[in-house]
């Protein structure tokens, strides 16, 4: 599964938020507690969201994050997934609050990608990109 990033896609058709987040210099991963897997902090947007306002609610939800920065990698679709869009985000957390109550049982604070992935091959080619931006920034 590879995914196609795009230059220029209408924020309406953006239905997914996925946020490489960065804290302390640890990578930020998600235990959904229905699952033994980690993920990035992700998740839909709802009606009448921005893409920023998508990527703030989830930020919080999935870590409790409540002072960062946030910007925009860029948009993205599954190969073969169709007109399905997604945008890639990357946040620089400055302060975690405790998680609020909902699906996340736990963050985690790693140096790298994980091996155990809900969704392995979006997440780690996601993952990858960010991991270039930040070099290309240095």
């Amino acid at each position: 599964m590879k995914i196609i990033f795009h230059d220029s896609v209408d924020e309406e058709l953006i239905k997914y938020v996925i946020i490489a987040s960065r804290y302390e210099g640890r990578w930020v991963f998600c235990k959904h507690r229905d699952r033994t897997t980690l993920e990035m902090p992700a998740g839909h947007r709802e009606e009448g969201e921005s893409v920023i306002e998508a990527a703030r609610r989830e930020l919080y939800e999935e870590t409790g994050a409540t002072d960062y920065e946030i910007q925009k990698i860029g948009a993205f679709c599954v190969e073969g997934g169709g007109s399905v869009f997604s945008m890639l985000l990357m946040a620089s957390i400055r302060k975690l609050s405790p998680l609020p109550d909902y699906e996340i049982e736990k963050i985690e604070l790693l140096d790298d990608i994980p091996e155990n992935l809900t969704y392995p091959d979006v997440q780690r080619q996601a993952f990858e990109i960010v991991k270039a931006a930040i070099d290309q920034s240095y």
